[in-house]
């Protein structure tokens, strides 16, 4: 199935990939999307988590392939011949998700994303980020770095790069923006800034709270005191990342901010988006270190 669907650049839009397990309705966002295939044959791999069914080849390119059923506790129907590989890029992992149908690829704005409330929605078991509803069917939109992350914790946030640096300078006076729809990832963020000295971080669920609280700020004519750097991610619901980077590039009272997008969607295409949105520095989400030091040179 053919993924490259090309959005124009800001617009705040993203396609979804909805797929079946069971008769439960999930989606992806195709910006992780490199290819789907009929399913094949593995080689099993010892000694690792239950959800990895092993790895395959293609093309030259080992591939870990992860049992989404499995993995999500889900029964899938008895008939197998739908069966599909999804397979991903994301924080520099290539990786195929093993689910039992393709429906097909929805393309919405993310203001059409619902996120689901606390109750359903804890930060350190949840796999959801969104919820979206397309002819009366709900569809669950999956957290896939999380899911990652859990069965693999040495590919998260490589916070043991700030301990890494050795001692740092408090650097309080340089006020952060950061705009990140996960809770748990913004709480580990912050809390590796502040092992950087970047003790004043401002944490906001999406691109529009973030850029609504820049407005704000730059009518009482307090910005340059309150946010010397913006951080942001892509994937968010409301406004994603690239539509807040172009609307903060495009205020003349707001563009001279330094703005780094920090994201689990790095590849080429999206670097090439962000370039031409005007963000100053676009960095793979696991790699911590490397986001202390574009801060360092961006507000030094």
């Amino acid at each position: 199935m053919d993924t490259n669907i090309l959005l124009e650049n800001g617009t705040n839009e993203l396609e979804v990939l909805e797929f079946l397990i069971g008769n439960n309705h999930y989606g992806i966002n195709v910006a992780k999307v490199r290819e789907i295939i009929s399913y094949q044959e593995v080689t099993p791999v010892p000694n690792v988590d239950p959800s990895i069914e092993g790895v395959f080849i293609p093309r030259d390119v080992m591939i870990t392939v992860v049992n989404l059923e499995k993995h999500l506790n889900l029964k899938a129907d008895e008939d197998r011949s739908t069966d599909m590989l999804i397979i991903c890029n994301f924080n520099q992992l290539n990786v195929a998700f093993h689910v039992q149908k393709i429906v097909g690829i929805h393309r919405l704005s993310w203001e059409a994303i619902m996120v689901p409330d606390n109750s359903i929605n804890n930060p350190e078991t949840s796999v959801s980020t969104g919820i979206i509803k397309i002819d009366g069917r709900l569809i669950v939109i999956l957290d896939f770095e999380k899911i990652i992350t859990d069965i693999s914790p040495e590919t998260g946030l490589k916070v043991s790069a700030i301990e890494d640096m050795g001692p740092r300078v408090q650097r309080a006076d340089i006020p952060i923006f950061m705009a990140e729809d996960s809770a748990l990832l913004s709480k580990l963020i912050k809390d590796a800034l502040s092992k950087a000295g970047y003790t004043n971080v401002t944490s906001f669920g999406n691109g529009k709270a973030c850029y609504d609280k820049l407005e704000e700020l730059k009518e009482k004519g307090t910005l340059n005191d309150v946010c010397k750097c913006i951080i942001t991610d892509i994937e968010m619901p409301v406004m994603d990342g690239h539509r807040l980077t172009k609307l903060v590039k495009e205020d003349p009272d707001i563009k001279g901010i330094p703005l780094i997008i920090f994201s689990s969607l790095i590849n080429q295409e999206m670097f090439a988006k962000g370039k031409a949105l005007g963000a100053d520095a676009q960095l793979s989400k696991p790699e911590i270190g490397q986001l202390v030091e574009t801060i360092d040179g961006l507000v030094s």
